[in-house]
């Protein structure tokens, strides 16, 4: 079969990593390019000279006429976007969030559905296999389940401005919270029934209305209960960076992250935890049994499951477009891929909501 043409729209951090990702796939070739100034990039790999690009997107749209777009912007045109990209017969890729209200990722899903296409939202964590073995671990460990979760970043240089920039569209729960909070949604295989959030702006660099803190908690029908924080900005603990622990009446998970250097020293322009490339890396997962002996005594040890297979970044990144691909070749049913993400976004949209309203919301 001939490949499948794409059309890559936005060439940031993620953009460009779906591009290799395409490129290292007999299954696609990128057909164009299409991000604001694009025409004064330099950065762009030589092998892409010849490839159209585009500045206006739904001009790009019209001309290139892609079997996939691929939509790695800004989220305040991820809906539009991928409505346009149906309308035109093409699949769609999409990193998270899927949209900026539960509304619009309706409306993108119900397009998807009116033309018959594929749609795929970027949640890495579904194609990470040590996070598989994490939730299927966490659904043996009974009923009710307690998760904690985090992701803090320290982040500095270009890395604060790229995340003073993407506050402006949506706060840290929401960003990467739809990851861990689909994370919960899989462990529990439970329906959440409300939601509440708190959040602290810790810095004047951005706007009165905005917060770089932020924390959510999340109430099952099967009384299990989730939290989630996320942070971003220069004055954030790197101690605090990466929690993800889930306790249930059999014992326990832990997972393990990976060791670093403590310390920020002078003039950095970079941490540990803004590396987009360490946020999904794990050293091992501590599985704990709870179950005791008549004297009070544990019946069996702790286990240490080591990582093994620790796919990068990139790498994971070819797994989200393998899976797309697989869709579209008719191997993967996305129903419960689609809805999932809907449903996790309504959920950190909801602690948003709650944290600028200061209320408990009900879903």
């Amino acid at each position: 079969m001939a490949p499948l043409r794409v059309l890559l729209v936005g060439l940031g951090h993620m953009g460009m990593a779906h591009g290799r990702a395409y490129d290292s796939l007999g299954g696609y070739e990128i057909a164009g390019l299409c991000a604001r100034g694009i025409h004064s990039r330099t950065d762009l790999p030589d092998h892409w000279g010849a490839i159209p690009r585009f500045a206006d997107y739904y001009e790009a749209l019209d001309a290139v006429k892609p079997d996939v777009v691929s939509i790695n912007t800004w989220p305040d045109t991820h809906a539009a976007f991928a409505v346009a990209a149906f309308e035109a017969g093409a699949h769609v890729f999409i990193e998270k969030p899927l949209a900026e209200t539960a509304e619009d990722a309706e409306r993108v899903l119900a397009a998807a559905r009116k033309y018959g296409r594929k749609l795929v939202v970027g949640y890495s964590m579904r194609h990470n296999p040590i996070w598989k073995r994490v939730v299927e671990l966490a659904q043996g460990l009974g009923k009710p389940l307690v998760m904690r979760m985090n992701l803090n970043q320290q982040s500095i240089g270009p890395s604060w401005t790229w995340h003073k920039n993407l506050l402006s569209a949506l706060s840290p729960i929401v960003d990467c919270g739809v990851h861990y909070v689909d994370a919960m949604c899989q462990m529990t295989l439970a329906k959440p029934v409300r939601v509440s959030g708190m959040g602290a702006r810790l810095s004047d660099e951005i706007a009165p209305d905005q917060y770089n803190y932020g924390q959510l908690q999340v109430f099952f029908d099967d009384g299990s209960i989730g939290w989630y924080e996320a942070a971003w900005g220069p004055s954030i603990s790197e101690t605090a960076f990466m929690v993800k622990d889930i306790m249930g009446p059999k014992g326990s998970i832990s997972v393990i992250p990976p060791s670093h250097e403590l310390g920020t020293p002078k003039g950095a322009t970079w941490t540990f935890s803004s590396d987009i490339h360490t946020h999904g890396r794990m050293e091992s997962v501590l599985l704990h049994h709870s179950a005791l002996n008549p004297d009070q005594s544990t019946v069996a040890g702790d286990e240490i499951i080591p990582v093994v297979d620790k796919p990068d970044h990139d790498q994971i990144c070819r797994l989200e477009q393998i899976y797309l691909l697989d869709a579209i070749n008719g191997k993967v049913d996305l129903d419960e891929h689609m809805e999932a993400a809907v449903n996790s976004l309504k959920i950190v949209l909801a602690a948003d909501l709650s944290i600028k309203e200061k209320r408990v919301v009900e879903l």
